[in-house]
């Protein structure tokens, strides 16, 4: 059976059963075994041709959605060409999660607000009518935005390739940026992506890199290894000499979608890369937090972090840094 007709038969199974796609199964068996997703599912991950990292005429790369975690964290392409996206998923959760989540599946998956994922609670992502969380506990909630619902986007994956430009392909749709996968956040208060559940992602297309260009990733989290992100940021940026001539730059555990940060890229085109001009860049995105009764220290956290990945990218060394710093 070809890859077409087999993808066309898996979307006509979600729309006669119901239910949900399944890639890695990382994120639906915690949600089926806890009552939250009861099903039913159809599994992707006998669909071979989605897997791997394939390199493209002109020096992009065409990542499979199938491809794991680990896959895309240890692939020379990837570590040669676009740095931030290997170490964004190289640091994702755990070895064990890395080895079987897909690339798709982070892209796609649940938030991780644990009123949504307990099912004694009504919410908006489960068809109710509130956010618990919004009068509750909401310690790791948004900083910026006002939707109804006050979850943080969860895929790191997404911030990384935000920077990127990369489009995602669709089974029987047009290319569409990934940012697109999302929308401005508004219309996810039942959900966390926009793709209708018989849609198939495929891929992921990545642009070449541009010359001399350099990146860096970096999160902020309670402690050292598997845990969440508070707030996680990537840059990407191109000096010459040492005025920045291209600049981008992402930031996830901030909004209900991965934000691409375009008000520091704008303060820091044409400038020289010095540390009062990256600081004052990094400043810009206070002007876009809102925070929530508990989430108030997540926008000075958020500017720290943006401003140790332009630190890490535009003074560091020349290649893509990653740290993550216990707050």
């Amino acid at each position: 059976m070809s890859t077409e007709t087999a993808l066309t038969d898996l979307s006509a199974a979600v729309l006669a059963r119901g239910g949900e796609l399944r890639a890695g199964g990382t994120d639906t068996t915690a949600r089926q075994r806890s009552g939250v997703s009861p099903g039913p599912f159809t599994d992707l991950g006998g669909v071979g041709h989605l897997r791997g990292c394939t390199p493209l005429p002109g020096g992009g790369l065409r990542i499979g959605a199938l491809t794991t975690l680990a896959e895309l964290a240890t692939d020379p392409q990837v570590h040669a060409g676009w740095p931030a996206l290997a170490l964004a998923a190289g640091t994702a959760a755990t070895p064990q999660i890395r080895a079987a989540g897909t690339v798709g599946g982070n892209l796609l998956q649940r938030n991780r607000c644990w009123y949504y994922r307990n099912p004694h609670f009504s919410c908006l992502q489960k068809g109710g009518t509130g956010c618990p969380a919004r009068q509750g506990d909401h310690h790791f909630g948004v900083v910026s935005g006002d939707g109804p619902c006050v979850a943080p986007h969860p895929s790191t994956l997404a911030m990384a390739l935000l920077i990127y430009d990369a489009e995602a392909h669709v089974h029987g749709d047009s290319p569409r940026s990934v940012a697109d996968l999302y929308g401005n956040g508004d219309r996810l208060s039942d959900a966390d992506h926009l793709l209708p559940p018989d849609r198939i992602l495929t891929a992921v297309q990545l642009p070449a890199p541009l010359p001399g260009e350099r990146a860096a990733c970096h999160r902020a989290i309670s402690r050292a290894h598997a845990e969440w992100p508070l707030v996680e940021a990537t840059a990407r940026v191109v000096l010459d000499g040492s005025t920045v001539t291209h600049a981008a730059v992402a930031a996830g555990g901030v909004a209900r979608v991965p934000l691409r940060l375009t008000e520091v890229e704008a303060a820091l085109i044409g400038r020289e890369a010095t540390p009062d001009v990256l600081a004052a860049a990094a400043e810009t995105v206070l002007a876009r937090c809102r925070p929530l009764p508990q989430t108030g220290y997540k926008a000075t956290l958020f500017r720290n972090t943006v401003l140790e990945v332009l630190e890490q990218a535009a003074l560091g060394p020349a290649t893509a840094r990653e740290g993550a710093r216990r707050t």
